[in-house]
């Protein structure tokens, strides 16, 4: 499937027809809620992720054979204007398009203090990529996930995240299998943190990270028209990457409306619709057995 840089026009449809994601719950992980999870190398800290099963996830997953696809995520940072909370349970990116098909992780940023998840930017680095080489192996061992199904996925912050922290390396660049990123990427803007300028040397930097890819696949989408994403990312990774425009006042109207407060969102995988239905297709494929297996 390869969508090149394609625009959509959608009619703009109610908040009604929004899904709503899975509701928070206290108890251990379980189909059709989202769990938060202290693991045991911040006992004792604020530090945490969060876990939705597929809703037809069973205990003896094992027994049975079963096994499903994973997608994890970053959000992205503390920004009201948005409506982005910077918090784990902001999220939607992931559940909105694997709808309870899949396992949905959200994973923290985990702060300089090693105490709490951080709201803004990466908090630790190394930690935070630490995390994530420790604990979706672990997801996968625990509740049947298969380490060969698994996609990162992540929105502003945690769009530039998908390569900065999700190809930091080469051991957690093998943890997936495709990655998407909505609204921002990994080298093509300067940001005002030391990671992010002076622009060359960022770009040399993101450059080192983004060839980590080797051909996986890579859906890009946003908001607005992104030629500079695609001339910075292109002559890198020409190939299996996917770039999505998305048309968020003909999905959504006015903004602040009373289902988002701006157009840099990731709430509209919540709504059925063209660009919704585009991305799920995207995932699915990439997430079958005989294609994942590659």
């Amino acid at each position: 499937m390869r969508f090149a840089l394609l625009y959509l026009i959608m009619a703009t449809k109610s908040a009604a027809s929004d899904l709503t994601l899975p509701p928070l719950t206290e108890q251990d992980p379980q189909p059709g809620k989202r769990a938060a999870v202290t693991t045991t190398e911040y006992t004792g800290t604020k530090v945490h992720h969060l876990i939705a099963l597929p809703d037809d996830w069973t205990p003896n997953w094992k027994a049975l054979g079963k096994s499903w696809p994973v997608i994890a995520e970053y959000t992205g940072n503390y920004f009201p204007t948005s409506g982005s909370t910077g918090e784990i349970e902001g999220a939607s990116l992931g559940f909105g398009v694997s709808r309870g098909k899949a396992i949905w992780v959200v994973l923290p940023y985990v702060a300089k203090d090693h105490q709490k998840n951080e709201i803004t930017w990466w908090g630790d680095i190394d930690a935070t990529v630490s995390y994530a080489k420790t604990n979706i192996p672990r997801i996968c061992a625990e509740f049947g996930g298969d380490p060969k199904r698994v996609v990162l996925c992540g929105f502003s912050r945690g769009a530039i995240g998908v390569s900065f922290l999700g190809l930091h390396d080469d051991e957690i660049a093998k943890l997936w299998c495709g990655l998407w990123a909505h609204d921002h990427f990994d080298g093509v803007k300067v940001w005002t943190a030391p990671w992010g300028a002076p622009l060359g040397r960022y770009r040399e930097e993101a450059s080192v990270r983004l060839r980590r890819l080797n051909e996986r696949p890579v859906l890009i989408t946003q908001a607005h028209a992104g030629d500079e994403t695609r001339r910075f990312v292109e002559p890198i990774a020409p190939k299996n990457v996917d770039y999505l425009t998305i048309d968020m006042g003909a999905l959504y109207g006015k903004f602040p409306n009373e289902s988002v407060k701006h157009s840099h969102n990731d709430r509209w995988p919540l709504r059925d619709c063209a660009a919704t239905n585009v991305t799920r297709a995207w995932f699915e494929k990439i997430t079958t057995t005989d294609k994942a297996a590659k």
